[in-house]
């Protein structure tokens, strides 16, 4: 097998198919599976990707029972993928299926790991763009990841690299994260970017800010360690304002420090609690994912 495509499904009853359809199009010359996966969508998506799965052999079908969020749909279908390459495309037709062939070239050619797609004009709205911008900047800290590359959610990986992805067993993966924690053999690939075919991006404030707050806390020890130089700071300050006040050169400070490092304190014990509530869900076993109907098996 030498390429599994990956879907992660939401609200994708009037799409999905066309997809589907597009991929056998444009893919016919190649080996290759498809696996969806329904994240728990309140439509009728489940029904039309389980016609799918009995339509065509090469695609597998598994439906989650809730909503669980993209990324661990994503990590879900990377469980189940055999192809040499893995590329894993949204069902929303904003990347033409005919793109995947570029990625894969790119990556055949130039022996690389992973290769992002970027393009030259992008389609989503200006919210969603607003949030990608902000994502990559800071991903560029948190997991050094380089400053010209866009973290696209449509990329393709090497089964290698796949391999090690699914080690993680956590229940907040964040896939490109886990891929510089494998590799650094990254490359890019400029491809078409389309408008949405049917329906509104379901990218909102709570999911970036639940994104952030998985990249903050979740993959990088950046934020307890500002604490740790906030706090050597501000000690450091509180012995000069204190050889200020005994010399009575500045009268009156005593609350106002009081507020301030009491300010500190609680920051610092909830960055701390981020950690620690993490770690709690994780030793506790939250799921990363329950599938509720899986082809794979059933076949």
């Amino acid at each position: 097998m030498l390429l599994s495509v990956v879907i992660p499904v939401y609200k994708g009853e009037r799409t999905i198919t066309k997809l589907i359809e597009k991929l056998h199009d444009e893919l016919s010359a190649l080996s290759y599976e498809v696996i969806l996966v329904n994240d728990g969508s309140p439509d009728n998506s489940e029904k039309v990707c389980m016609a799918l799965c009995k339509k065509y052999d090469n695609v597998q079908f598994i439906s989650l029972r809730k909503n669980f969020g993209e990324f661990n749909a994503v990590m879900c279908g990377l469980n189940y993928a055999s192809g040499k390459y893995t590329v894993i495309i949204d069902d929303d037709f904003q990347n033409p299926p005919a793109e995947i062939l570029k990625l894969l070239q790119k990556a055949e050619t130039n022996d690389y790991d992973v290769v992002y797609s970027y393009y030259s004009e992008k389609k989503h709205h200006f919210f969603r763009n607003l949030g990608s911008w902000l994502v990559n900047r800071i991903t560029t800290v948190l997991i050094n990841k380089p400053s010209n590359l866009y973290l696209s959610s449509f990329k393709l990986i090497k089964k290698e690299v796949v391999e090690e992805i699914v080690k993680y067993k956590g229940p907040y993966p964040y896939i490109d994260a886990l891929i510089f924690r494998v590799t650094t053999n990254v490359g890019r690939q400029q491809v078409q970017h389309n408008d949405r075919m049917e329906g509104q991006s379901n990218y909102t404030v709570k999911k970036l800010i639940r994104l952030f707050m998985i990249i903050l806390f979740g993959y990088s020890l950046m934020p307890i360690r500002l604490v740790l130089g906030m706090g050597l700071l501000l000690i450091f300050l509180s012995l000069i304002l204190t050889f200020l006040y005994l010399i009575k050169y500045l009268p009156g400070w005593g609350i106002a420090m009081f507020i301030f490092f009491g300010g500190i304190q609680l920051t610092s014990l909830g960055i701390i609690g981020e950690y620690v509530g993490k770690l709690f869900l994780s030793q506790n076993a939250t799921p990363q994912f329950v599938e509720k109907y899986n082809s794979i098996h059933a076949k």
